[in-house]
C-alpha cells in the first residue's frame, strides 16, 4: 500500500526552534540592482570591511560601518511608499545543435517561490512582470507521480517523452527526480533560527500579520522536547521570550502576538545575533538552519548584496544553512530572497497566504527542512543519430559548465526528504524542421548509429552526511504512444510560463484558452486542488490580457 502524499501526513514534532525578529527598517541595496540613498557610504566603503570570517568567530561589524547602515536605513524610510519590487532579468535558453553541443549540465532547483508570487500579482488583478516568472519553480510547485528510489540511493529518477502540444514537429523530455519521504516524526533534531522583519515596510496585512500567523503553525508542530525562543531587536537586542518547551504552547503564542512593526534600525546585532544563537545551538548531525522571513527590503549589518551571498556561503561550511521565506508587497526583493537561498543551501518560498504557509511549514515540513542529498547536478547527453536540437525550459540561473558535472568542488543544489523536481527539454527528432539553419559545412553524424537511445540522463550527488559524489545514469528510450497527465500538466505550466512572459517564439499559436484546456484535461488526482487552482489563474490571466 502507497504511503499517503506527503500533504496528507500529519506533521510531527521534534526541533528546537528559535525564533529571532529583527526590527531591520531600511531598504538592503545591491551594488548592481538597488539604488543605494545619495548620504549612503559607497559600496566599495562597506565591500573593504572585514566579515571576520564570515562571522563565524565573534561576528562583529566596526562601529562606522553600523552608523553609516543607520543613516542609509534613516534615508530608505522616507522612499517605502514607492512599488519598487525588484527581479532578475535572464535570458531564456538558447536552442543548442546536437551536433555541435551535445550535452547539457545544470543544478537542480526545488524552489517555488515564483509561482506564488505569480499567483499573488493575478489574484491582486495584474500579470507579472516577466522577471518574476521562472520556469521551472512555477512546474516544480506541483506534486508528480514519479517512481521512489529502489535501489539504495536517496532519490529515484523517472524519464518520459512524447509529443509538445505547442509544436507539433518537436517533443518533450520530461526528466522527473523523487526523492526518498521522511515523516517529519523521524527527522533528526533541529536547531532553526527564525530571522524575521517587523521594519516599517512590513506594517501592512500581508507582512507581519501574516508571518504572525505563520509562526504560530509552525509552533503547532511543536513536541514538549522542542525549545522555542523569541529574540527581538531595534536599537538594542533584547530577549523576549527565553527558551520554551514546546509544551507551553500559549506562552509561545502570546510572545509573537505582542510583535509590532516599524522604527527603523541598522540591524548589524541582529544577524550578528542570529548566527551566533545558531552556532550556540549547532547539532551535530543535526538540521541547523536559519530562516528569514522578510520582503527582503532590509538591512541586516551587511549592505551589499555579493557581501549578504558571501556570508550565507561561508556560513553553510559550518553547517547552517539559509531558507528564505518572502512576504509583502510592492517593496518586494524578490531576486535577493531566490539568491540568498541558493547561496545558503536552502530553499526559497513566497508565502502570499495562510494557505501558502501551511504547505510550506506544516504538510511539507520534512522537505523544506531534512536534505537528503546535496549539491545534486543533473546531465543530458543527447544521442544525434535521433536528435538534431534541443533548448532546456527554464533553469537560466542554475547553467553548469559541462567540466562542472565531474567537479566536487563546484556547488549545486540541495534536495529535501519528499520533493520533487522536474526538468523540460523541447527537443527536434532527426528529419523534423528545428529552429536552425542547417550548416552548410558540418559534418554529417555517424549513419546507422547502433544504439536506439534518444539521450543519456545523468545525476551526480553527494550523500547528506557527506562524502564523495555519488552517479546515477538513466538511458531515454523512443516517446511514449500516450503522455501521462503528469507530463501533460507540467506541459501546461511550462506554457503558461512562457506566455506570462509574453514571447510566442516557441509556444507558436498555441492560446492561453488552449492552455487552461490542456491542464483541465491533465488534472488527473488533485487531492489538494493544486491543479485546478491552476486553471482558475489561466482563465484569469486570460481575462486580463483581453
Amino acid at each position: 500500500m502507497s504511503r499517503p502524499p506527503l500533504y496528507l501526513r500529519p506533521a510531527a514534532q521534534g526541533f528546537t526552534v528559535t525564533l529571532l525578529v529583527a526590527l531591520a527598517g531600511c531598504g538592503l541595496s545591491s551594488s548592481r540592482d538597488v539604488p543605494k540613498p545619495a548620504d549612503a557610504a559607497p559600496i566599495s566603503e562597506l565591500q573593504s570591511e572585514p566579515v571576520q570570517g564570515a562571522m563565524s568567530k565573534r561576528m562583529a561589524l566596526p562601529a562606522p560601518m553600523a552608523t553609516r547602515l543607520a543613516m542609509q536605513d534613516s534615508t530608505a524610510m522616507q522612499t517605502r511608499s514607492e512599488p519598487r519590487e525588484q527581479y532578475a532579468h535572464l535570458p531564456e535558453n538558447p536552442v543548442h545543435r546536437v551536433a555541435e553541443t551535445p550535452v547539457s549540465t545544470f543544478s537542480v532547483d526545488v524552489d517555488t517561490g515564483s509561482y506564488a508570487n505569480v499567483r499573488r500579482f493575478l489574484n491582486q488583478g495584474s500579470l507579472p512582470p516577466e522577471g518574476a516568472v521562472r520556469l521551472e519553480e512555477m512546474v516544480n510547485y506541483f506534486p508528480y507521480n514519479y517512481a521512489l528510489p529502489a535501489d539504495g540511493s536517496p532519490f529515484g529518477v523517472t524519464t518520459e517523452v512524447a509529443a509538445t502540444p505547442w509544436n507539433p514537429q518537436t517533443q518533450l523530455l520530461r526528466i522527473g527526480i523523487k526523492a526518498s519521504d521522511r515523516a517529519v516524526a523521524d527527522l533528526a533534531p533541529a536547531n532553526l533560527v527564525f530571522l524575521v522583519d517587523v521594519s516599517g515596510s512590513m506594517n501592512r496585512r500581508e507582512g507581519l500579520p501574516l508571518v504572525k500567523s505563520t509562526l504560530k503553525l509552525l509552533v503547532d508542530q511543536l513536541r514538549a522536547q522542542d525549545r522555542v525562543s523569541l529574540v527581538a531587536y531595534a536599537g538594542e537586542s533584547r530577549v523576549v521570550l527565553e527558551p520554551t518547551s514546546g509544551r507551553d504552547k500559549t506562552k509561545i503564542r502570546n510572545a509573537i502576538d505582542q510583535l509590532t512593526a516599524g522604527g527603523a534600525t541598522a540591524g548589524a546585532s541582529g544577524i550578528e545575533l542570529a548566527y551566533q544563537m545558531a552556532r550556540a545551538g549547532f547539532i551535530d548531525k543535526g538540521i541547523n538552519r536559519i530562516l528569514l522571513a522578510t520582503d527582503g527590503d532590509f538591512n541586516v549589518g551587511i549592505s551589499d548584496f555579493d557581501s549578504l551571498k558571501q556570508m550565507a556561503v561561508d556560513q553553510r561550511k559550518n553547517g547552517v544553512s539559509l531558507t528564505t521565506l518572502g512576504f509583502g508587497v510592492d517593496n518586494y526583493n524578490e531576486h535577493l530572497m531566490e539568491q540568498l537561498a541558493d547561496a545558503g543551501d536552502g530553499n526559497y518560498a513566497y508565502i502570499d497566504n495562510l494557505r501558502e504557509a501551511r504547505k510550506v511549514l506544516v504538510d511539507q515540513l520534512s522537505s523544506t527542512l531534512a536534505v537528503v542529498a546535496r549539491d545534486v547536478k543533473l546531465q543530458v547527453e543527447f544521442n544525434p543519430a535521433h536528435v538534431s536540437e534541443y533548448r532546456l525550459l527554464g533553469y537560466e540561473n542554475r547553467a553548469l559548465k559541462r567540466e562542472d558535472f565531474n567537479n566536487d568542488k563546484v556547488d549545486a543544489g540541495e534536495i529535501g526528504a519528499g520533493h520533487t523536481v522536474t526538468a523540460l527539454y523541447e527537443i527536434v527528432p532527426k528529419g523534423e524542421k528545428g529552429w536552425l539553419e542547417p550548416l552548410r559545412y558540418a559534418a554529417s553524424p555517424a549513419v546507422g548509429n547502433p544504439s536506439e537511445e534518444l539521450a543519456m540522463v545523468r545525476v551526480r550527488y553527494k550523500p547528506a552526511a557527506g562524502g564523495e559524489s555519488q552517479l546515477i545514469e538513466r538511458p531515454v528510450r523512443n516517446p511514449s504512444t500516450n503522455a501521462s497527465d503528469d507530463l501533460r500538466f507540467s506541459a501546461a505550466v511550462a506554457a503558461f510560463a512562457q506566455q506570462l512572459k509574453g514571447d510566442g517564439r516557441y509556444t507558436g499559436s498555441m492560446s492561453l484558452q488552449d492552455t487552461a484546456a490542456l491542464a483541465r484535461s491533465a488534472r488527473g488526482d488533485d487531492p489538494f486542488g493544486l491543479r485546478n487552482e491552476f486553471v482558475q489563474l489561466v482563465e484569469l490571466a486570460q481575462s486580463l490580457k483581453r
